[in-house]
């Protein structure tokens, strides 16, 4: 599972010329699912998100947690996460997740940070969807669950 996470003083998504979701102050997540991806990373994968540490404080450190700061999520899925594009000039996507587990796994990911006690609005799942964000810092992550969820 691959996610890039941008802190946002706002951002929103779009669907045929409807906003579907909007959120204030927070994280715009752009989910993408591999075939190797379960429910189990999903769960670890939102408690890494939910715990970052990445608003300032009072003294300009970036100490505060989404909960800290009452922020709110916005997830997008985002199967070209997963792009290859190290032959040719035409990126493959076979490493990108079946759409069925990926759809599976992006409700489910939605789900768990609720659970979480946050605010979440998402987008459509393999909808042509339009996304506008402020990057707030700019300030992104990339994480990978590869990394985050590997034993040490």
């Amino acid at each position: 599972m691959k996610v890039v996470l941008q802190r946002v003083s706002g951002a929103g998504v779009t669907v045929e010329g409807t906003k579907i979701g909007s959120i204030g102050k927070g994280f715009l997540l752009l989910l993408g699912v591999c075939d190797t991806d379960t429910r189990e990373i999903t769960e670890k994968m939102a408690d890494k998100i939910c715990k970052l540490r990445i608003f300032q404080d009072e003294n300009g450190k970036t100490n505060l947690s989404l909960a800290d700061v009452g922020g709110e999520l916005l997830v997008v899925s985002q199967f070209t996460l997963y792009a290859d594009c190290k032959k040719g000039n035409r990126p493959s996507f076979i490493k990108a997740g079946s759409p069925a587990l990926a759809e599976e796994l992006y409700e489910y990911m939605v789900e768990q940070l609720k659970n979480r006690g946050n605010k979440v609005e998402h987008g459509s799942f393999g909808a042509d969807m339009k996304v506008e964000l402020v990057n707030d810092g700019p300030f992104t992550l990339v994480l990978d669950s590869q990394e985050i969820c590997a034993s040490n």
